[in-house]
């Protein structure tokens, strides 16, 4: 972080009463414009600022048998509707499938009836931050997530969260992390792995293994020898890397080294330019001067959509289709950044699931590098945006696998909530209703080898499911009209999800002053 911007973090800090200012201390260091828009530097000791509540547990309804009578199945497979079917599960698993009018449900068995109502396979929210943070993983599943891909925490509280979900003291999703970041020799986030050489490399990936991770997080100041020594350490390892594309790399070279997933769309709008190969070695020329690579950005962005190439694109789409690149572009944390100067936000009623601390922080006027920006300057953050997005409708004609991120809790995106917005965003930029369910459903399991067992209601499958009140084929935003969710089996009805958003709600308001220690973990909403 730039020292100039520390005392506006201070000073609103001060305000809230949040720390022992004589024993904090801020860390951080700028990144390249491309990933520095989704990073709110204020926000950096949010993660270390561990909510103090009393929070309800709400224990699921957990039946041996459960029955879902006369409801139209919406299977995630791709198949149309089928109707009038009934879901029969038993033991957390879906035992049988069929026509309402032969079904007959086991003796004992709860039924619930689903006439008029929509079954979807439990969602996924494939790029989130804090989990593990009180109030945070109830807010899935109040919302019908039922997994989720933690992109950076603390491996021991991640570990802990588990515990808590297993053993039942927590409610939450299913949860696939990745622990810490590993970045450049001068990390942009604290808590990261620095790398500053191959060895270094090969090194990080024995580390995040063996602190439980599930797979390697690759971010943007990696340099190009230490992110291939990653790259085949992880090969090696069996261990999978996702992340940003760093700056010292191009996309093509990422997709061919076998990165699982590019998150944010990063570098791909600037290798579909016809100027690529300059605009690529400007960056690297800045990088290795020390130059201010937000700047360059800022001067690169106009360039790179005047001479977009929609040849170059398809090229590198099928690059992608062959080698099994993931795309999680994110589009809504995309869209909250380049409209942080629209008031409206700060009036969304969902700002009650936020602790006020973190409301205060998504507020641009507390961050020196957003009070300067000019409506000029939002217009072009948004013109590139706009830009970003048109790539989506030609990934998926081209067959690039989609996943439905979020990258909650960056500014303005609430934990479960903005899930439902991404799909709909997916919808406008040219998905239908179905393929973008899939990005959240059926995508996610195959991403994650877990097609065996989830993404989709077929028998055999483990149960996770969302009810709706209303079709999410004819209207995506059908998807926020939750009866109820199965998680594993276990039935979260309508009552016991409206309670288990007020306890979040009220809890908000506590919380206690992050230790030094607790904020060089934070790791504040990086993307």
């Amino acid at each position: 972080m730039p020292n100039g911007d520390e005392t506006s973090v201070i000073r609103v800090l001060r305000q809230l009463k949040l720390t022992d200012w004589a024993s904090l201390q801020i860390a951080g260091r700028a990144s390249s414009a491309q990933n520095f828009l989704i990073m709110k530097p204020v926000l950096l000791i949010l993660f270390g600022l561990i909510l103090v509540f009393s929070l309800m547990t709400f224990p699921a309804q957990n039946h041996p048998t459960l029955v879902i009578r006369n409801v139209n199945l919406i299977d995630g497979t791709g198949k149309p509707l089928q109707a009038n079917r009934a879901v029969t599960i038993q033991k957390g698993k879906i035992v049988s499938i069929a026509l309402d009018s032969k079904a007959k449900p086991p003796a004992g068995a709860i039924v619930i009836d689903g006439t008029g109502k929509y079954l979807i396979p439990g969602l996924w929210d494939m790029h989130v931050h804090g989990t593990p943070l009180p109030g945070f993983s109830e807010l899935y599943i109040a919302n019908g997530v039922t997994g989720v891909r933690d992109m950076y925490w603390n491996p021991k509280e991640m570990d802990a969260l588990r515990q808590n979900l297993k053993s039942g003291k927590r409610t939450g999703p299913r949860v696939i992390a990745a622990g810490r970041i590993v970045d450049g020799p001068k990390p942009f986030w604290p808590g990261s792995i620095a790398v500053s050489n191959a060895e270094e490399g090969r090194k990080a990936v024995h580390t995040v293994k063996s602190e439980g991770s599930d797979f390697v997080k690759v971010y943007s100041l990696l340099p190009r020898e230490g992110y291939f020594a990653i790259t085949q350490e992880a090969k090696k390892l069996k261990i999978p890397f996702a992340g940003h594309v760093p700056d010292s790399v191009r996309v093509y070279e990422a997709s061919d080294a076998g990165q699982k997933s590019i998150e944010h769309l990063t570098g791909i709008l600037l290798e579909c330019s016809s100027k690529a190969d300059e605009l690529f070695q400007a960056r690297v020329d800045a990088m290795k001067n020390n130059e201010s690579l937000f700047r360059l950005w800022g001067t690169q962005s106009s360039i790179v959509i005047a001479t977009f190439s929609e040849e170059k694109a398809n090229a590198l789409f099928k690059k992608f289709v062959q080698n099994n690149t993931w795309q999680c572009p994110t589009l809504v944390t995309m869209r909250n950044i380049s409209h942080l100067d629209d008031e409206t936000l700060k009036t969304d009623s969902r700002l009650a699931y936020v602790p006020i601390f973190i409301r205060a922080m998504w507020d641009p006027k507390t961050d020196r590098r957003f009070q300067s920006y000019t409506p000029e300057r939002y217009e072009m953050m948004r013109k590139t945006t706009q830009k970003e997005r048109s790539l989506i409708a030609l990934m998926q004609k081209s067959d690039v696998k989609l996943l439905a991120g979020t990258d909650a809790i960056n500014p303005y995106c609430y934990p479960g909530f903005s899930l439902h917005e991404e799909l709909e965003l997916f919808v406008q930029v040219g998905l239908t209703p179905m393929e973008a369910l899939q990005t959240a459903t059926r995508n996610p399991a195959q991403f994650l080898g877990l097609e065996k067992t989830l993404g989709t209601i077929e028998k055999g499958k483990i149960a996770d499911m969302v009810l709706l009140d209303a079709n999410p084929l004819a209207d995506i935003n059908n998807t926020k009209r939750i009866a109820a969710v199965i998680q594993g089996g276990k039935l979260f009805d309508r009552a016991s999800l409206d309670a288990l958003l007020e306890s979040v709600k009220k809890s908000m308001g506590s919380f206690r002053s992050a230790t030094p220690s607790e904020f060089f973990w934070a790791g504040c909403c990086p993307h």
